[in-house]
């Protein structure tokens, strides 16, 4: 195996919501749905949100920046038993990158007002990407362990298991 070292990215915006504190804060965009906020582009990668209007959803990604520790282990929101950090979507990574698919309402000069937001505000952005059904929208036979669990996700928010 071959490392490159350290990986440095440089923000490329900040995430406003209505979420100022881990706790009550859904834990997937379907558990915020209508939930608004707002995308905010640092000005000088304004230009890279050309023809991005004409589509309904898009991916964030966006570092952790309030996550303090690295588990590999981890008992999910979604289940009562320790479960290996890559099978979750659990923050405490290796590497503290999140992924959100969030509608996209309407963009402003370098303000994105998207709806469905499970992030927290002041989150840095790092990257903004197209949501594309014939790309993205994979039907999966099998999802691991939540399999059984994804049935609780209705409503679900942060209870704290990851910021303490």
């Amino acid at each position: 195996m071959t490392t490159t070292g350290a990986i440095e990215y440089t923000p490329i915006g900040i995430i406003h919501s209505p979420y100022k504190d881990p706790a009550g804060t859904p834990i997937q965009p379907t558990a915020a749905q209508g939930t608004r906020g707002q995308v905010e582009v640092l000005p000088q990668y304004a230009p890279g949100l050309m023809d991005l209007d004409g589509f309904s959803y898009i991916i964030l990604l966006y570092h952790f920046n309030r996550v303090r520790e690295v588990r590999l282990e981890v008992k999910p929101f979604l289940d009562d038993y320790q479960r290996g950090v890559f099978a979750t979507r659990a923050p405490v990574r290796p590497n503290p990158i999140g992924l959100s698919v969030v509608k996209l309402i309407e963009i402003n000069d370098n303000l994105l007002e998207v709806a469905d937001i499970d992030v927290l505000d002041g989150t840095p952005l790092l990257d903004i990407k197209p949501y594309v059904d014939k790309f993205d929208g994979r039907s999966s036979p099998c999802q691991g362990w939540l399999d059984e669990n994804i049935k609780r996700l209705p409503g679900r928010e942060d209870d704290g298991r990851f910021t303490g």
